[in-house]
């Protein structure tokens, strides 16, 4: 069975966020907890300690906006959140852009399922090599990169992938973030400054965007 089926939690509505680059909506203040976009959050993969601020990112492996947030943003987030102790970074995969993005989303949850540093390792080289994928080829790169860089067996995990096996995580993220009405545009990041929601971004968004809302 796997570890996160959604959770039921109170308190679903909308989150707000300005054009552009984002805005704090109507569920601020809103303590994490009851917030659905976090529905499940102790099993999600994550990088940091819960207990402080979150950045909680839903993330689709195709989408080129999410590639130059992964590049650009997230490593700030690592080194000035994440490495001085001051909160987590968290990931939900979400598939909404193109096509080969789904496949590549089930095999990212069948191998998270196995190791979470495959997982992280993964998703860089979805990212990297983002150009290089389509719907016909992507389990078939996705396995020579497993065997050839990770200790998974490769194999197997695009078999899993192929037969949907952990798809109940994949329709996790999906209900998290429709409960939410986070809509369909990549990335979707929402942060909470000590446990409590205070902004929404989506699209182009900056560590600027993030240490500001943080206070970090």
């Amino acid at each position: 069975m796997n570890r996160r089926r959604v959770l039921a939690l109170a308190g679903a509505g909308t989150v707000g966020s300005l054009a552009g680059c984002g805005g704090s909506g109507g569920e601020s203040g809103k303590p994490i907890e009851e917030h659905p976009a976090a529905a499940g959050l102790d099993g999600l993969p994550r990088q940091g300690d819960l207990g402080g601020h979150v950045v909680l990112a839903f993330e689709d492996p195709s989408c080129s906006r999410c590639a130059a947030f992964h590049e650009n943003t997230v490593p700030r987030i690592r080194s000035n959140i994440v490495d001085e102790g001051a909160g987590a970074y968290v990931l939900r995969t979400y598939p909404v852009v193109y096509q080969w993005g789904k496949p590549a989303t089930q095999a990212l949850e069948a191998t998270y399922a196995r190791n979470g540093g495959a997982f992280w390792a993964l998703l860089d080289h979805y990212f990297t090599e983002q150009s290089q994928f389509d719907t016909d080829n992507v389990l078939d790169r996705t396995e020579t990169f497993l065997n050839q860089s990770t200790d998974l067996d490769g194999s197997a995990v695009v078999e899993d992938a192929r037969n949907e096996v952990h798809d109940d995580a994949v329709q996790a993220n999906i209900s998290a973030a429709e409960d939410a009405g986070l809509g369909r545009t990549t990335p979707v990041v929402l942060l909470f400054r000590d446990g409590e929601f205070v902004q929404k971004a989506n699209g182009s968004v900056s560590y600027d965007l993030v240490s500001e809302a943080l206070g970090v």
